[in-house]
């Protein structure tokens, strides 16, 4: 709860969460108590014969959390909350399109809708019990809000970031023109891109490897409170010698990624016991093409992302800043990214540093991480300054003349 309350997912008094213990015990946050400030010892334990333990009242939605359970033995944690974007749906009585990226399919697959109901009802617990029977993981609520549910409050969470992901990112993506939805087919091929790589067990680690392993955590933890990567989707590597680079696993929590997790890929071979990110193979191409490259980053902000699914071009002549940092960022088409990444690769160059890939990522590459961090967040203010421009009047561009002389200045040109 303190996660989604930081992260700006739910209100002081909106939300709530829980658990079902094996033993059918069902822990629950508590009714109006401060959710940006709770303790363990606020929690609420309701026992299966409805004794309740604990020192406030149970949240006034248990019931629909008791009814879920009753209906779907496969769940274990519920989370409701009233994130800004999902409300949007909410009360337009609409539901957000998974199906933008594939990743972000691929954790919450189809979202449930739920008629209104009064809160805290039995009407309202049967309407959403009812809904998550249909096989649903993720349902908006009518002019209410959301729920997620999991095997774990962990994926349960996952499960509600990401699905608030793609809500900002439709919301942002309207502005710029038709937003463009991924096919079953193009889905799969997300679903076919698991590294499968013989591996080794490294036999020491050097200085620079664990410096690199520290910086990578601490951007990625940097990505993840900047709102540019999601507990689920974003990946980092850094070269570590001419035969070797480190990768983000897949598969693990941004906001959590240790040093321990970072994965050493070395002549084709990933470290043994770990999964490196669904792109290890992409990046290794752009390695192998790429020896002033030390860097890579992809990641889902959704403000760029929002141009990666309407194919709007992303127009770096708006402030100095944008245009040194960024020079041309081209839209690359989604799939061959899979079964074709010397592609991406041979767009890099000199003034390429960042690519679009449609309907699935932002790639940043840098000569070091740093760099590469930064063009990502140039990239995603950017987007965000593009969007909120449609609001105010059209887009003024820096003239020719003053795009010479920067590239005079700062770009050698």
């Amino acid at each position: 709860m303190d996660r989604l309350y930081r992260y700006r997912l739910t209100t002081t008094s909106g939300g709530n969460l829980s658990i079902l213990e094996e033993n059918g015990d069902l822990w629950i946050t508590p009714a109006a108590v401060d959710k940006g400030n709770l303790s363990p010892r606020d929690i609420i334990c309701v026992k299966t014969d409805e004794r309740v333990e604990g020192p406030h009242r149970p949240s006034s939605e248990y019931p629909f959390h008791q009814m879920i359970y009753e209906r779907r033995l496969d769940i274990r944690a519920v989370v409701h909350a009233h994130t800004p974007a999902l409300i949007t749906f909410s009360i337009a009585r609409q539901v957000p399109d998974t199906r933008i990226i594939p990743q972000a399919h691929h954790v919450c697959g189809e979202v449930g809708y739920a008629p209104y109901a009064l809160p805290g009802s039995l009407l309202l617990g049967e309407t959403i019990a009812h809904t998550f029977a249909q096989g649903y993981d993720v349902v908006i609520l009518e002019n209410h809000g959301v729920v997620t549910a999991g095997p774990d409050l962990l994926t349960a969470f996952q499960r509600l970031e990401t699905l608030d992901f793609c809500a900002r990112t439709q919301i942002q993506a309207s502005s710029l023109g038709t937003v463009n939805s991924l096919t079953d087919e193009q889905i799969a091929l997300f679903q076919k891109r698991a590294a499968r790589l013989p591996t080794f067990r490294p036999t020491g680690h050097s200085s620079r490897e664990r410096e690199l392993r520290q910086t990578i955590c601490r951007m990625v933890h940097r990505a993840y409170d900047q709102r540019l990567m999601t507990s689920t989707e974003g990946t980092v590597s850094a070269r570590v010698d001419v035969d070797g680079f480190l990768i983000t696993p897949t598969g693990q929590d941004r906001k959590y990624l240790a040093i321990e997790d970072i994965v050493l890929v070395r002549n084709g071979c990933v470290e043994e016991g770990k999964r490196p990110s669904r792109a290890v193979r992409l990046h290794r191409t752009i390695y192998d093409g790429h020896p002033e490259i030390n860097c890579i980053m992809t990641a889902q902000s959704p403000n760029a992302t929002a141009f990666t699914v309407t194919n709007h071009p992303l127009d770096t002549k708006t402030i100095p800043e944008s245009y040194v940092v960024l020079r041309q960022v081209p839209l690359f088409p989604y799939g061959e990214q899979y079964d074709a990444p010397e592609k991406i690769s041979a767009l890099l160059s000199k003034n390429t540093s960042v690519i679009l890939i449609q309907n699935d990522t932002v790639l940043t590459t840098g000569t070091t991480i740093h760099q590469a961090f930064d063009r990502l967040e140039v990239a995603d203010f950017s987007a965000l300054s593009l969007i909120d421009t449609m609001n105010v009047g059209p887009l003024v561009p820096i003239g020719e003349d003053e795009v010479k002389a920067l590239e005079e200045k700062f770009l050698g040109h």
